[in-house]
């Protein structure tokens, strides 16, 4: 009679350590985290600092610092950043206010981006078909640095799904931060710079930096419109050889001339 095979010890946990750590398990974990952002932010409404103002307790430095941190920690659930860069100049000013506001739009950024990176790339990476999340896949992973300076330019595209999307890719780390703190200054600072006028609004400076975030607003639109006719015009990427030989193109015998 056969001995009964004994399973190794441990080997339960294995499986469950495996299923945990599995690329789809990682990806729900992220819906639930990015639900739960979401949820807060709807029911905190930090929009309300444009009205109530910073807590009076709260002054200097050590205000700027947090405000910055609680940047970051907005823009990664979703929080819109215009929002935050007029409640920036609103409570320190120009100056104060467009250093919290980079800071935290890069703190942000890498925290969206450590996120997708970690728990969403390996489960998203292969759902990328059709010619336009491949062709925006190429541009992210081959041209990183220059194609996240001229989404943080040009305002139109959301900054948490710019965030992800640049995650999903083979983008650096380091391309992706630079390129944000960057591309992120000329339009932030308008809108830092419309909060601290915001109590004079005929004022140049507001006239000016309003004026800046339409055109720029437009500028995007005109770029983007653009871009989506100049990848439908785009012909699809030829046959390679390997592809050839799988669906059985070109395996009759050559022709003699």
């Amino acid at each position: 009679m056969l001995d009964p095979v004994t399973r190794p010890p441990g080997s339960l946990a294995l499986r469950c350590s495996r299923a945990l750590l599995s690329p789809w398990s990682r990806l729900s974990l992220l819906a639930v985290l990015l639900l739960a952002a979401g949820t807060t932010v709807v029911l905190y409404e930090p929009q309300r600092l444009l009205a109530a103002g910073w807590p009076p307790q709260m002054s200097g430095v050590g205000a700027v610092v947090l405000f910055g941190l609680a940047y970051g920690a907005c823009t990664a659930a979703f929080v819109p950043r215009p929002i935050l860069n007029l409640a920036a100049g609103a409570l320190f000013g120009t100056q104060a206010g467009l250093v919290a506001a980079v800071a935290g739009t890069v703190l942000g950024a890498g925290i969206s981006f450590t996120l997708g990176r970690v728990l969403g790339q390996d489960a998203l990476r292969p759902l990328l078909r059709g010619r336009w999340l491949k062709a925006a896949d190429g541009q992210l992973s081959r041209h990183g640095f220059r194609s996240m300076l001229a989404i943080r330019l040009f305002p139109g595209v959301p900054f948490a799904a710019a965030n992800y999307c640049a995650a999903v890719s083979r983008m650096g780390y380091g391309p992706f931060l630079l390129a944000t703190g960057i591309g992120s200054i000329p339009n932030t600072t308008a809108y830092v710079v419309a909060g601290s006028q915001a109590g004079s609004p005929t004022s140049p400076a507001f006239l000016i930096s309003m004026g800046f975030i339409v055109v720029s607003g437009l500028a995007a639109a005109t770029v983007a419109w653009r871009k989506r006719h100049g990848l439908r015009a785009t012909p699809p990427p030829a046959t390679t050889e390997p592809e050839r030989v799988l669906t059985g193109a070109g395996t009759g015998p050559a022709k003699e001339h």
